[in-house]
């Protein structure tokens, strides 16, 4: 085990202007003939064109290729923090790198790097596939953090880790130090420990994540990770822990007798599940994506023996959209039975794209990401069974939106089959960041049966508008940057496996429907209320709960939660409560906390039970084991 002291806060990192611009056009790229006039694509099923953003090696493409163009990748976006850049990496099936030659290349901002095979096992890495803190200070020596290392995403592939050439300390492990907003799904890792964490790298190392699922893992070290979900996977062992580590559906997680020392919370099975849909290439070299069934009461991964559970989705059968097509387009494709691949990019939505059909797949390559122009919606899912939505980011713009996803229409009564759920799987929001955002609720979930499987939602602590961050009673950031919700949960029987939502400006997340199931809840209060008034609610409550459970909901269960507070606009600023719920035996927060991050204070963790936490102590929780007292 690795020892720590408890991590700074996030608030420490720098805000990086990140100057990159798009990547030139990579060598090799797959192409084909342009598509004719949306919504009438011509797609041809060995070489479906997923415009240039994509990338598309073989085994038979030259190791030493391969390893140029990955570095130059990685360059081009290790420190692109904010930038329009959007890339997605593919593997066809088959072996690539060797003992003796291993193919190691790191994993930068906005990009995703994933296997074409059916099974994780198809493809095969020998070598490493890694992110690394971001030294922010003298020159890139020093100030070394993997506190933003957030957008990007590894999947369905195995890596047999090889770190030869490198140093001892890297050859230690294959280094995966991430933070929100990175998914790690259908991975097989062999030959070494992963680590979390990236020990190797000058300190102070600190790292706020993050989320596996349907993984087949090594010894994995946890190191310095605030929070972290692992669901529905298999892991040799799980070391260390900082303040909230939760498990859900692992096999070989550790018990979590003893809480909060260490501050393990394991789920043995996970109610509601559905594995993220992926793309894949059939024996004749066809394109398609698969689409996981949803399951109750699971563990363990969905391809240990045999293909994942669920329907083929041939690639002929989605609209392959890419930033400049029109939601007219995009509408009318949906509207004619077409599912959607987003490709990677950056699209202005003036128009809601409308989610209508069950069974309707949106799938995003590589981080694709949807700006709201003019204070149109972006998105609204109906109340249809089985619609997915997937690997999409959605960003506020400088005009307010009412919302920026909404699922459902609120009370319409209709219900759904709960063994199909309507599903979000890696769906990020964004308010502010790389340019203004103003929204009101993020995300608004009000139909029945949804499946919420990690989620992050955040109005923006930082970015490169120019503003101060509102220190010192600054008010520009909270007057600009402005999200009153992040996400308000209207249905009922609605599942969440890994939320994090942060920085609103009133509740974060408020849970007004029955039967709601939360597996992972992370937040982090604004930094930047100018004043107590602006942080006290109507009836004279100090602050906002972190997460609200609706007064009049009769059955409720939060599972290994944390509220953080690090008001740097104002320190003298006080929040009564990390949480709210009703007191009933029907409604159950297990395994909270609440911790202070150097500035502001909450006075309790849960309806005045817990500890405070203020700058007396920072990085010291206050648990509650759970509430109401069983």
């Amino acid at each position: 085990m690795i020892p720590l002291d408890h991590p700074h806060p996030r608030t420490r990192r720098r805000r990086i202007a990140a100057g990159a611009t798009g990547l030139a056009l990579l060598a090799g790229a797959l192409s084909a003939a342009p598509a004719q006039a949306a919504p009438s694509q011509t797609i041809d099923p060995l070489q479906p064109n997923f415009g240039p953003n994509v990338q598309i090696f073989s085994p038979a493409t030259p190791l030493a290729e391969i390893q140029s163009t990955m570095d130059a990748l990685a360059d081009q976006q290790r420190d692109a923090e904010m930038s329009s850049a959007r890339k997605a990496v593919y593997f066809l099936p088959g072996d690539y790198g060797t003992a003796e030659a291993p193919l190691q290349f790191e994993v930068g901002y906005y990009t995703e790097v994933a296997g074409l095979g059916a099974s994780p096992d198809d493809v095969s890495v020998n070598g490493s596939i890694e992110v690394y803190n971001r030294c922010l200070e003298n020159g890139g020596t020093s100030n070394c953090i993997a506190l933003n290392n957030f957008w990007r995403t590894l999947a369905n592939l195995s890596i047999q880790v090889n770190k030869a050439g490198q140093d001892g300390c890297r050859q230690s492990a294959n280094f995966w130090a991430v933070s929100q907003a990175v998914s790690m799904r259908r991975v097989h890792v062999t030959g070494a420990n992963l680590s979390l964490m990236d020990y190797c790298t000058a300190g102070p190392q600190f790292a706020s994540g993050g989320f596996i699922a349907n993984s087949d893992l090594p010894v994995t070290i946890n190191g310095s990770q605030q929070q972290w979900i692992i669901r529905n996977s298999k892991v040799t062992e799980w070391t260390n822990g900082v303040w909230n580590q939760v498990f859900s559906g692992v096999e070989g997680a550790p018990a979590e007798t003893g809480f909060p020392n260490p501050p393990y919370t394991t789920v043995a099975q996970t109610p509601v599940s559905r594995e993220k849909p992926y793309l894949f290439v059939d024996g004749a070299g066809r394109y398609n994506v698969r689409v996981p069934s949803a399951h109750m009461n699971t563990s363990g991964t969905s391809w240990g023996q045999d293909v994942t559970a669920g329907r083929t989705l041939p690639i002929t059968d989605f609209f392959i959209a890419k930033p400049g097509d029109s939601v007219k387009d995009i509408n009318n494709a949906l509207a004619k039975g077409k599912n959607l691949i987003l490709t990677p990019g950056v699209y202005d939505i003036d128009r809601t794209i409308e989610v209508k059909r069950a069974d309707t797949v949106v799938l995003g390559m590589g981080q694709a990401t949807l700006t709201s122009a003019g204070g149109a919606v972006p998105m609204e899912v109906k109340n249809e069974e089985g619609i997915v939505i997937a690997g999409v980011t959605i960003d506020a713009g400088p005009a307010l939106s009412p919302v920026l996803l909404t699922v459902g229409k609120e009370k319409s009564g209709k219900k759904l089959d709960p063994r199909n759920p309507i599903t979000l799987s890696d769906v990020y929001f964004r308010v502010g960041g790389p340019h203004t955002g103003k929204t009101t609720t993020a995300l608004e979930v009000n139909a029945n049966n949804v499946l919420i499987d990690h989620i992050w939602v955040w109005r923006a602590d930082h970015g490169i508008e120019g503003f101060t961050n509102g220190v010192n009673g600054d008010t520009d950031r909270w007057q600009t940057n402005t999200g009153t919700n992040g996400v308000i949960v209207n249905g009922d029987n609605v599942t969440a496996t890994g939320m994090f939502v942060e920085h609103f400006q009133t509740f974060n997340t408020v849970w007004n429907g029955e039967n709601g199931r939360v597996i992972l809840y992370q937040n982090e209060l604004p930094y930047d209320p100018p004043t107590q008034a602006d942080w006290t609610q109507p009836d004279g409550t100090l602050g906002y709960p972190g997460y609200k459970v609706g007064p009049n909901v009769k059955k409720h269960l939060l599972e290994g939660a944390g509220v953080y507070v690090f008001n740097q606009n104002n320190p003298s600023i006080v929040t009564a409560n990390g949480f709210t719920a009703p007191n009933t035996p029907g409604v159950t927060l297990r395994h909270i906390m609440t911790v202070n991050l150097a500035a502001g204070t909450i006075q309790h963790v849960v309806n005045g039970v817990g500890a405070q936490v203020d700058s007396s102590a920072p990085g010291v929780p206050s648990y509650v084991v759970q509430f109401p007292a069983p």
